[in-house]
């Protein structure tokens, strides 16, 4: 991945930070980007400096526009443009939020974001949406209630960028979705487990294991290197349960 140019949306912890730690150790120059963890991404930067990586950190809610903008016009300045574009950030089980949160962060945002980077990719780049099995089999397979809201606004951010493939193609743009089952350590499995005890348990027993954050980081770095499969998602781990439903 040397002199690969690449941002990891929500990457100041748990995926998102092990994914850019794939990437700098690969020798990518990656940019850490964070919505309120200032402190936290700076000191990933840090961290992968001293691994004689090259790293810069860059804040910006996805849900705000001016600050979207911020953040493309400081990597056109930094950077020049972009090869990859992991976007890795979601949320919707945050308490406080507004009922319509999740679908503004997991679609709307996610659309408007790629709107706005768009200019910084060129032929040959590649973007790589992060999902998990739960809301790429939505349609067809339930899930547990505390992560329904999720779920459906993660596939509906799914479909709205798939419906931007045919254009991303004509311009030399790769598209890949990556899913996965329930990671464990992430912020996502921790609210699941505090909002339905033991959700995690019966879905590692019925699964048979669940990736951790590391193992599905590495995944996702893959995904921007590997050759795009046929209908551009990528599965980690078992699918089995959600395919024959």
């Amino acid at each position: 991945m040397r002199g690969k140019r690449i941002l990891v949306t929500g990457s100041s912890r748990g995926i998102g930070a092990d994914t850019v730690r794939n990437f700098a150790g690969a020798g990518a120059s990656v940019v850490v980007n964070y919505r309120n963890k200032e402190a936290r991404a700076l000191k990933l930067v840090a961290e992968l400096q001293e691994s004689g990586g090259t790293a810069i950190a860059i804040g910006a809610d996805l849900t705000d526009a001016a600050s979207v903008a911020g953040l493309v016009e400081t990597i056109e300045r930094e950077l020049g443009g972009l090869d990859v574009l992991v976007l890795n950030a979601s949320g919707g089980m945050e308490s406080g939020m507004a009922e319509d949160y999740a679908m503004k962060l997991n679609r709307d945002a996610q659309v408007d974001f790629l709107t706005a980077v768009r200019p910084l990719l060129a032929s040959g780049s590649r973007i790589v949406f992060v999902t998990s099995h739960q809301a790429h089999f939505i349609k067809t397979v339930e899930t547990m209630p505390e992560y329904l809201p999720v779920a459906l606004s993660k596939r509906a951010g799914e479909d709205a960028l798939r419906e931007l493939i045919p254009s991303l193609a004509a311009d030399g743009i790769e598209f890949v979705v990556v899913s996965g089952d329930m990671i464990e350590g992430t912020i996502t499995a921790t609210l699941l487990q505090r909002a339905n005890p033991g959700a995690i348990e019966a879905r590692k027993e019925a699964a048979g294991r669940l990736y951790n954050v590391g193992e599905f980081a590495a995944e996702v770095a893959l995904a921007a290197v590997e050759p795009i499969p046929v209908d551009h998602t990528r599965y980690v781990g078992d699918v089995s349960d959600f395919q024959r439903s």
